[in-house]
């Protein structure tokens, strides 16, 4: 005969698709009785419209099933009321009952990198994806904050759809790729422009920090609109910890604008991590390469910026063209993975793997250390 105690246990393997921890630890288990071989559980909801209550269902279905014993199993739906809810959210919130930033928490040891360019065009949205698809695919767990707000291309480039499950004040990550990602483009209507001043920027970049539940994230990507505007500021105010990634291309002009956007370091006290140069060249089948846009614009931007800013910036590598990263980004699948051994893909990959792989810096960190007084 199964137990109460087997089925619990099994439970604790299920886990939420959204908030990616088991259900037994997030309340969701509201009861687990056993009437011979069959099964009885009760399952509380977060939300009465849960976009994933099939999936838990077949989920939970499926883990009781294997308990020995079982022949049947039957789910009771229900949803957390609002005692259970406050009590979820606190503890997605580690204790704490309001909104947090939780990447500017002492010991908090996400990664995160905030994707610049000088101009539009350069293609940053799309190594901003691809990146974040790679980073998921080394089995990391990794965020991406669409912050063009005027200009949102994350929601079409990464496949996702929908709006982002609303836990009260809280909201829950649509997931594509591995990715968790949030934007201003899940909540406008398809060809509504975005009319905002800066101060409602501000606060859009607030709440997507302190009001999305992202979880321990390894790394978090924020795409930056082109410029050193509004956001780029609250970003550096937010968040001063980011730190910057200066997207180009090749062209003379677009080095020289990228280099701006890079410089905007020496006001916010932030670090260039690197320049990445877009769309180098283009492979012919001969085996010779096309330089469409010119030779040399990210090393140009790289150099600059050392000189400026008193500190190493890197290339951190070249992406040529390439069809498939095109076509992979209309269809909402990142290169990275629709065409993993592509060329563009083996770049961003590689790019990838070099952020990841970077020690990281002791400023700002909570060593652990209490002083001692005599």
């Amino acid at each position: 005969m199964p137990t109460v105690e087997q089925l619990r246990d099994a439970l604790s393997t299920v886990i939420d698709p959204e908030i990616r921890r088991p259900i037994t630890e997030i309340g969701m288990v509201r009861s687990v009785d056993v009437d011979g071989s069959r099964a009885i559980i009760g399952i509380d909801l977060t939300t009465a419209g849960c976009p994933m209550k099939e999936r838990i269902t077949d989920d939970v279905k499926g883990a009781a099933s294997r308990v020995a014993g079982v022949d049947e199993v039957a789910i009771e739906l229900g949803v957390m009321d609002e005692e259970q809810r406050l009590a979820l959210r606190s503890k997605l919130r580690g204790g704490k009952p309001e909104p947090v930033i939780q990447f500017t928490q002492p010991g908090n040891m996400t990664r995160i990198y905030a994707i610049a360019s000088g101009k539009g065009g350069v293609g940053k949205s799309t190594v901003t994806a691809n990146l974040a698809a790679a980073m998921a695919a080394d089995g990391l767990k990794v965020g991406v904050l669409d912050a063009d707000i005027f200009g949102f291309s994350i929601p079409g480039m990464l496949g996702v759809t929908g709006q982002p499950t609303r836990l009260d004040d809280m909201l829950l990550p649509p997931i594509a790729h591995e990715v968790k990602a949030v934007s201003i483009g899940m909540f406008v209507p398809a060809g509504q422009p975005v009319v905002w001043r800066g101060p409602m920027l501000h606060r859009a970049i607030e709440q997507f920090l302190a009001d999305v539940y992202w979880g321990d994230l390894d790394v978090l990507l924020l795409d930056l609109p082109p410029g050193t505007g509004d956001i780029a500021i609250s970003v550096a105010q937010l968040l001063p910890h980011a730190e910057l990634v200066v997207v180009t291309t090749p062209q003379s002009a677009a080095a020289g604008v990228a280099e701006r956007a890079g410089s905007i370091a020496t006001q916010t006290s932030q670090n260039v991590v690197g320049v990445i140069e877009n769309m180098a060249w283009l492979d012919q089948p001969d085996g010779s390469r096309l330089y469409l846009f010119g030779e040399g614009g990210g090393q140009v931007v790289a150099e600059r910026l050392t000189t400026t800013l008193g500190t190493q910036v890197p290339v951190l590598g070249q992406v040529p063209l390439d069809i498939t990263a095109r076509e992979a980004g209309d269809a909402g699948t990142p290169v990275v993975v629709s065409d993993p051994d592509s060329s563009a893909a083996q770049s961003l990959k590689a790019i990838a793997r070099s952020l990841t792989s970077r020690q990281r810096g002791l400023a700002g960190r909570s060593l652990g250390v209490t002083p001692v007084k005599r």
